[in-house]
């Protein structure tokens, strides 16, 4: 039992336990919640002790609304970072270990006050090793994988699809959560959802989201190379994805044979091809649309630098990477004149794909979209902003971007 001096301030009460506990072994978990940073999408952090190859470190877990990122921080610096951030970024922490529970409040003024109770006495557990088994969104034994080479029969990732395997499995996350938060995700009584992955491609993802979803879901894949489609129509008949369906076609053709829609999805269709898909999509009254763009080549052309950035945008990088910021930007615009609500997010982290960042747009269930007129001026004055007078998903929605 710890015994505190009775000059000690609440904070210093509350971080003597902490110490103690992550030295002696008893720390349990972390809590820091009622975050008040920088990042709207943060909702909490969990910390954890963990055992690596190179010691005891903290596991720090931060929650944001569609994805989670791990960090693992040596003991000392894991503590440290605690310590910066309690009372600047989160305004409410809680302690747990065998012995007892804490919680140290921040105070709108600045102050802190602290809660320590003690609770039943337990052998400290030990510290989580870092190899323990995870509970993954899609199996890693699934036959599937293994057919598509991602994993081996162990349910390990082959060699150098560690990255692939990885992406699907935020994948399936990252879709559990869009599902949730835009009122799709359909109880055992609902209808079935209508999903379509427009460019499929090898479908890693299209399987996985009929994986997710097999008995809430019907999910087809567009693809225009034939090989593929058999391939993909093969292995989803031999691993039982009832559900799974695969057809040949390019995206904008197929677009009007797809029928009504509950999601679209197009990963990685490149350049305008994300904009028909789109298009194709709110066509087909999907109430959500995942998109994740690459090779952001149509508007480049018309791209006109306002004068303060033409002495940075002389140089290449920089107008690829401000055409892809623009030609996104404005499609986020567009959907939401449509009256779609929208979020712009990192996929995966770049270690694993350059192509990382995705699109959402989606409207609940029931509710029908409003044109939003102040959102379409927006969006035109964005264009006009670049120079724009002419881009794809405008035109498939009939928007004159000049007007």
């Amino acid at each position: 039992m710890l015994v505190f001096m009775t000059t000690s301030t609440p904070r210093d009460r509350f971080f003597n336990a902490l110490h103690q506990a992550a030295n002696d072994g008893s720390l349990t978990k972390l809590t820091l919640g009622k975050y008040r940073g920088a990042d709207s999408t943060v909702k909490n952090l969990f910390v954890r002790p963990v055992t690596l190859k190179a010691g005891p470190h903290l596991c720090f877990l931060w929650r944001h609304q569609t994805q989670d990122i791990t960090k693992n921080l040596a003991t000392a610096a894991g503590l440290q970072e605690v310590d910066r951030l309690i009372g600047t970024d989160f305004y409410d922490a809680h302690l747990f270990t065998p012995a007892q529970t804490g919680q140290l409040e921040t105070q709108k003024d600045g102050t802190f006050r602290v809660k320590m109770k003690l609770t039943a006495s337990t052998p400290p557990s030990a510290p989580i090793p870092h190899d323990r088994s995870k509970t993954r969104p899609i199996d890693p034994s699934a036959g599937w994988l293994q057919a598509l080479g991602i994993t081996n029969p162990q349910g390990q990732p082959r060699t150098g699809q560690a990255p692939k395997f990885r992406q699907i499995q935020k994948f399936a996350e990252v879709l559990q959560h869009l599902l949730d938060e835009s009122g799709l995700n359909s109880s055992a009584d609902s209808p079935r959802l209508r999903i379509a992955d427009m460019g499929s491609g090898k479908g890693y993802l299209t399987f996985a989201t009929a994986d997710l979803l097999r008995d809430r879901a019907d999910v087809s894949g567009i693809e225009r190379r034939a090989a593929l489609v058999d391939t993909c129509n093969r292995e989803a008949q031999a691993h039982a994805l009832t559900n799974l369906t695969f057809a040949t076609g390019e995206i904008a053709p197929t677009a009007p044979r797809i029928g009504n829609l509950d999601v679209l999805i197009a990963l990685h269709a490149c350049d305008t091809a994300t904009d028909d898909a789109l298009a194709a999509g709110i066509a087909a009254g999907a109430r959500l649309l995942v998109v994740s763009p690459c090779c952001q080549k149509e508007l480049r052309p018309q791209l006109t630098a306002p004068p303060v950035l033409a002495p940075a945008l002389r140089h290449g990088i920089f107008q690829e990477r401000q055409s892809e910021f623009v030609t996104d930007a404005l499609r986020a615009l567009l959907l939401e004149a449509q009256g779609f609500t929208t979020k712009v997010f990192e996929f995966v982290s770049t270690e694993h794909t350059a192509k990382n960042l995705m699109l959402v747009a989606y409207c609940p269930p029931g509710q029908p979209l409003q044109p939003s007129p102040s959102a379409l001026r927006k969006a035109r004055d964005f264009a006009q902003f670049y120079g724009i007078k002419s881009q794809r998903l405008a035109a498939h929605l009939d928007v004159n971007l000049t007007a």
